[in-house]
This record gives structure tokens, C-alpha cells and sequence, in this order.
């Protein structure tokens, strides 16, 4: 049988966390009771699934081991899922009993008091949890509470920053205004101008103005993923080009991390039209094996004729000194016969 993390004591979707010391375990260990997707029997359909045994805590975190109920069609459904890892999350029902919102014993990311004392009222096997430290959160009266980003609660207040005191020297003047009044003016401004911004911010994000911190979240993962995507694909199409210049000996091996860089930093169209305009280095031996006509410095090929009488009388003289065997082959074609042997 798997076991499973009911719960730790990490920063979950409520913005809050729980002490794994703090949970009464008294009542739950009475009856264990396993549920999916923490429904109840109150419509006389959903009924519990199992149960939990070997419920302990280890190194801060709740762990226990869900039994299924071998007679029920259903349970043996969720069972098969479980065992096979199509579903691999539980979800405690927890009452907070006692919260401090002492900031000493908030983490990072934290936005409301701290759980210090809780029951645990039930564990659910459930699809997709409310967060990676998936839980319930419950009134005194049973009902899941509902903790919308940024409204205060008081099951489960919001951290509130300590705001300064006023010093001797800001005491006001006659006819001034209280500090306390300019610190509340103060306070007004800059929640409106934060407001503000947030509305920008959530524009930009393509969020309504009521989106929650979740969907914040989400929608910035979403913007991080494409830009990482951007930068991959960016790289690929920058280490193509260098790999191609180098195999057209436009650069040489030792300058490709150089030239990545100058792509990374300049962009790969940048980079595809420098190489376009740097010609191609070319080895000795293909300087040594161009031909007349391709050497550098080098004129015409000399012109080709069928036979003797198409060559110029200021040329005859030359390519009878010069190229005896063409001027030979000429006559040939001219007369039909072989040239006579040519004297000096």
C-alpha cells in the first residue's frame, strides 16, 4: 500500500500554513475516516472510502497510509487508480483552533496568520488538489472556508505590517494636521497608487481586475514558459548559423563560443545576415588547383578555332611558334591532310 502526505508545514493557496505540531489528531485516530474529494453522506450517496492507518508525523510532515473498502464497487475504483498512480493526492479537512500572526513565524510568500493549533476532521483522496500542499480548511461549523486574496477573515486574519510611531520631531504644530491623520492620508495614497499599478500589471497579463493571486500566478508562469521557449529557440537558430559558418569556413571552430555570444546579444537575423556578407576562407591547395581562367591575376583563355584559316595572320605566326601541335591540328582540319613536319 502507498503511503501519502496529508500535510506540511509549507505556504499553501490560503496564504496561511500549519504547524504539523499543533494538529489534534485525538478525534480523527477515533475514525479515521477516507473520503473522496472530501464529499460527506448528507445526500445519502457519497459515503466515506476507506480509512486511514499508520497516521504519524515525521520531520514535520503528516503522513499516513490510505486502506480502501475492499466491499464497496467504488472505493475498489479509486483503489485501482491510486495503486496504479493516476491519482496520487490527499486532502485534510483541518478546524483551526488557535492562529498568531506574529510575522516572526510567517515564510516567504506568506500572507495570513499562522495555523498553530488545529483538528483534523477528515482525508480525501482527491483529482487535483487547491495546491502542491493540498488541504481543507474548516469553520467550527464544518463548512470549508472561503478566503478570497486580500479579504480579511476572522478565522484567519491577514498579516498587518507594524506601522511606525510617530517621532518627537513630527509632532504636529499649531494648526497642523495629526500625524496619525497624515499617516492615514498617506496610507490612503499609496493604496490607491498600488491599486493603480495593480490594475496595469493585471492588464498587461490580459487578467480581469478581480483576478485572484492564483491566476496572477498562473498567468506569470505562462509569460515566464513562452519567454524560456523564445530563448531556446533563439539559441538553436543562433548555433545553426555559427555551425554553418564554420563548416563554410567563414569562421574558424576556435571563434564559436564568441560568435554565440554576439548572436545571444544581438539576435540571430543580425547574426545570419553578418555571416551572409563575410566571404568564405579558402584553403592553399584551392588557390594551387584554379585554373587560367579562375587564377587571380590571370587573363583569357586562349581562343578556340576549327581550323587554320578562322586564325588571325597577326596570331598565325605566334600559334605556329608558340603551339605547334594545335597549329598542326588546324591545318589538318583545313586541308584534310597532315601538316608537314614544322621547320624553325
Amino acid at each position: 500500500m502507498k503511503e501519502v502526505i496529508i500535510s506540511t508545514e509549507a505556504v499553501n493557496s490560503y496564504g496561511t500554513r500549519v504547524l504539523t505540531s499543533g494538529i489534534d489528531l485525538e478525534q480523527f485516530k477515533r475514525n479515521p475516516v477516507l473520503l473522496w474529494m472530501h464529499r460527506r453522506a448528507f445526500d445519502g450517496q457519497s459515503m466515506p472510502i476507506g480509512k486511514i492507518d499508520n497516521l504519524r508525523v515525521e520531520e514535520g510532515k503528516l503522513i499516513g497510509t490510505p486502506v480502501f473498502d475492499q466491499n464497496d464497487d467504488f472505493a475498489r475504483k479509486i483503489e485501482s487508480k491510486w495503486e496504479s498512480g493516476f491519482l496520487r493526492m490527499a486532502s485534510a479537512a483541518l478546524e483551526p483552533t488557535e492562529v498568531n500572526p506574529d510575522p516572526a513565524l510567517a515564510l516567504e510568500g506568506q500572507t495570513r496568520a499562522t495555523v498553530t493549533r488545529c483538528k483534523l476532521i477528515e482525508v480525501s483522496i482527491v483529482d487535483i488538489g487547491g495546491n502542491d500542499e493540498a488541504l481543507q480548511l474548516c469553520g467550527a461549523d464544518g463548512k470549508q472556508l472561503k478566503l478570497a486574496a486580500g479579504e480579511d477573515a476572522p478565522a484567519l486574519p491577514l498579516l498587518k505590517l507594524n506601522e511606525p510611531k510617530p517621532s518627537p520631531e513630527n509632532e504636529p504644530g499649531e494648526g497642523e494636521e495629526p500625524e496619525s491623520g497624515r499617516q492615514i492620508n498617506n496610507n490612503n495614497l499609496i493604496k490607491n497608487q498600488k491599486t493603480a499599478m495593480n490594475k496595469d500589471q493585471l492588464i498587461l497579463l490580459g487578467l480581469p481586475e478581480d483576478a485572484s493571486d492564483e491566476q496572477v500566478t498562473a498567468a506569470l508562469q505562462l509569460m515566464k514558459t513562452k519567454a524560456d521557449s523564445a530563448e531556446t529557440l533563439q539559441l538553436a537558430s543562433v548555433t545553426q548559423y555559427v555551425d554553418q559558418a564554420i563548416a563554410d569556413r567563414k569562421i574558424l571552430a576556435a571563434q564559436r563560443e564568441h560568435y554565440i555570444k554576439l548572436g545571444k546579444a544581438a539576435g540571430a537575423e543580425m547574426l545570419a545576415d553578418t555571416f551572409k556578407a563575410m566571404p568564405g576562407q579558402q584553403k592553399p591547395t584551392d588557390t594551387l588547383n584554379l585554373n587560367k581562367q579562375s587564377a587571380p591575376g590571370a587573363g583569357e583563355q586562349p581562343k578556340k578555332y576549327t581550323k587554320l584559316s578562322e586564325v588571325p595572320q597577326s596570331e598565325l605566326i605566334a600559334l605556329r611558334k608558340d603551339q605547334p601541335a594545335e597549329y598542326m591540328r588546324l591545318y589538318k582540319e583545313e586541308y584534310g591532310v597532315d601538316c608537314p613536319p614544322l621547320s624553325e
